[in-house]
């Protein structure tokens, strides 16, 4: 099913977007820009006045080229991106040969984007292979976005290489409002933050959008979340949408939670976000007034203590406070989930709020290069120009390293940070299963950043209140 984040009238965040009038232009790449009561949307966005619906039923009423859309229905879709990567890319293109022909052209090569991010620094032979396979089709294809990495010694000398694919999808201009959005990847649900559909696909569905750029989908139903109250100055997204990079996080987590898709309606902060991004022209959707939803659930964020998923599965959640004897061997920082700048920025202000020094090995995997470099070059608020990279070293974590999915899936042996014996760790990852991280006896404990850099200052799950309030 979709989820649909929005905020009620009393939170901060609704109060950034309530003044968004009906036809404000706010960014000239945007072909228009509206609320959900304006009058003169086209009749595949709004479908007949008969029924009201969904931000998700009207993207794929739009992207079917129908007028309405219920939950249950199935329609073919025209996907507007295609992603991919090493792990799921190489599979995904012999379907495509296979069933297309070894000589057959994709639908479109530039709504093709792949990206190597999972397999990467190793030097395991099967995992280079991938990459190579994904070199030679996007040859033999001429694909416009193959952001390629060659010189494994050195990320830096690969300016075409960007790091984990559903943050490089963001940072490079291809999430869109209003939009369809499909990857090999269950968590490519993340794009939704931008008011788009976006959600993972198996690599036999890959390959035939691979030849047709279309793909069968079935219309979920809503689930409506609204927030409440002001969010604590010592909660992240983790816990619980302010910034662009938190919101990323909230969609990223929701196929934990069974859903197919998390969307929040685009506003001036996505506007703002995508100026310098892309060029080409998208028209975001709003949920109609009587749009039907399947339940609605209402949070007062005010009152949310930070949060922890204890082994070994993303639902198993306890208070953080509730976990202060549960001794740790190390901290994970980094994945789609927490290795953005945001998150960075919060770990950093945990241990400059401290003044101390970590006692357990930190890790620290930048999910792209774009946010490597934030962490050498941003100063990190409150600490006289100080930058993460400054703060990180003092607080004696180890050296950032080369962006890229890491240890987040466990990986080859030789994958910087694995658990290639059965430790504790806390991660700002998102999965928590048997065997996630590399050891299958390995208990790892899902935290945000705060609560990760808390944990590493104590060599216990701590609650990150304990240095920020």
């Amino acid at each position: 099913m979709a989820s649909s984040l929005v905020s009620s009238p009393t939170s901060s965040f609704l109060k950034k977007i309530a003044f968004h009038k009906c036809k404000k232009q706010v960014s000239k790449k945007i072909v228009s820009v509206m609320a959900p009561q304006q009058s003169e949307r086209k009749t595949y966005t709004t479908g007949s006045v008969k029924t009201g619906m969904t931000m998700t039923e009207k993207i794929l009423a739009r992207a079917s080229e129908k007028q309405q859309l219920n939950p249950g229905d199935n329609v073919w879709v025209n996907v507007d991106i295609l992603m991919t990567h090493d792990v799921c890319g190489p599979g995904s293109i012999g379907i495509f040969k296979k069933e297309f022909g070894e000589k057959a052209k994709v639908w479109d090569r530039e709504k093709i984007v792949i990206i190597p991010d999972h397999y990467i620094f190793t030097s395991d032979e099967r995992a280079n292979r991938n990459v190579d396979i994904l070199r030679d089709f996007c040859g033999e294809q001429n694909i416009k976005y193959f952001y390629d990495i060659k010189d494994l010694s050195n990320f830096k000398a690969n300016p075409d290489y960007k790091g984990v694919c559903h943050v490089a999808l963001a940072q490079e201009g291809h999430c869109r409002p209003g939009e369809v959005l499909l990857g090999t990847d269950s968590h490519t649900c993340t794009a939704g933050a931008f008011g788009q559909f976006a959600t993972g696909i198996g690599n036999t569905d890959a390959g035939f959008v691979l030849g047709t750029g279309k793909v069968l989908l079935k219309v979920p139903p809503t689930l409506r979340f609204v927030m409440d109250g002001e969010m604590p100055h010592y909660l992240l997204a983790k816990d619980l949408i302010l910034q662009m990079e938190e919101r990323m996080t909230l969609c990223n987590m929701v196929v934990e939670a069974g859903g197919k898709n998390g969307v929040v309606p685009a506003d001036s902060t996505t506007f703002k976000y995508l100026e310098d991004k892309t060029s080409v022209p998208y028209e975001p959707v709003y949920s109609d007034a009587q749009a039907s939803f399947l339940s609605e659930y209402r949070f007062d964020i005010s009152k949310l203590e930070p949060l922890v998923a204890k082994p070994h599965s993303p639902d198993n959640r306890a208070l953080a406070r509730e976990c202060k004897d549960v001794k740790i061997d190390r901290v994970y920082i980094g994945s789609c989930t927490g290795g953005k700048t945001e998150d960075f920025l919060a770990a950093a202000k945990v241990f400059l709020a401290s003044g101390k020094k970590v006692k357990v090995p930190t890790f620290l995997v930048p999910a792209t290069q774009k946010v490597w470099m934030d962490i050498y070059t941003l100063p990190v608020p409150g600490s006289g120009g100080k930058t993460c990279s400054q703060i990180f070293e003092e607080a004696g974590c180890d050296t950032p390293a080369s962006p890229s999915c890491g240890a987040c899936l466990g990986g080859p042996k030789d994958t910087y940070a694995r658990m290639n014996e059965p430790k504790v760790c806390v991660s700002t990852t998102n999965r928590n299963f048997p065997g996630r991280m590399g050891h299958k006896e390995g208990q790892i404990y899902l935290a945000s950043p705060y609560t990760a850099a808390a944990s590493a200052l104590t060599s216990y799950v701590t609650d990150p209140r304990e240095f920020l309030c």
